[in-house]
């Protein structure tokens, strides 16, 4: 008869199948581990992870766009104070595993279609560049100062 315990109470499930590996790795012969539902939670730890950081990065570029778009706003010293924060989060939970699986064009483009979506009381919003300016790295490890000139300093699209 199969346990539901993963559809009722998956923190229960998860303590209870813990213990069976422990012991599994001890030696023991166990038989009722849930290999199933295990090897899901295990690609979804990760995947979460991986998506975690993703949500970071996408926010530090939207909070990055946004300073670079009203530089004078009143809120831009709160959108530094973000990108520091989400900095800060992305590079804690960051391994080299997910090099290869950041797609940075998507999430720039993603950040683009926020910000282009937000009017600011401050006036017109200066252009943004179509295309990242960022390496992963970058967005990872360079103080936020350095990511705003690298912002500047890269040519926004001219055609209307």
């Amino acid at each position: 008869m199969p346990d539901d315990r993963y559809d009722r109470d998956v923190l229960a499930w998860s303590q209870h199948q813990a213990a069976l590996l422990r012991r599994l790795a001890h030696g023991e012969r166990v038989t009722v581990v849930d290999w199933e539902h295990v090897v899901e939670e295990i690609e979804d730890a990760g995947l979460s992870q991986f998506n975690l950081v993703q949500s970071y990065r996408r926010l530090m570029l939207v909070h990055l766009l946004k300073v670079h778009a009203w530089p004078h706003s009143v809120a831009a010293g709160h959108w530094r104070g973000e990108i520091l924060s989400f900095q800060a989060g992305a590079a804690q939970r960051y391994l080299p595993s997910m090099r290869q699986r950041i797609d940075l064009a998507r999430l720039y483009g993603l950040a683009l279609r926020q910000v282009a979506k937000i009017a600011d009381g401050d006036g017109d919003p200066v252009r943004t560049p179509d295309t990242c300016p960022f390496t992963p790295e970058q967005l990872l490890r360079e103080d936020s100062d350095v990511l705003e000139a690298r912002l500047r300093a890269s040519p926004a699209d001219q055609t209307e």
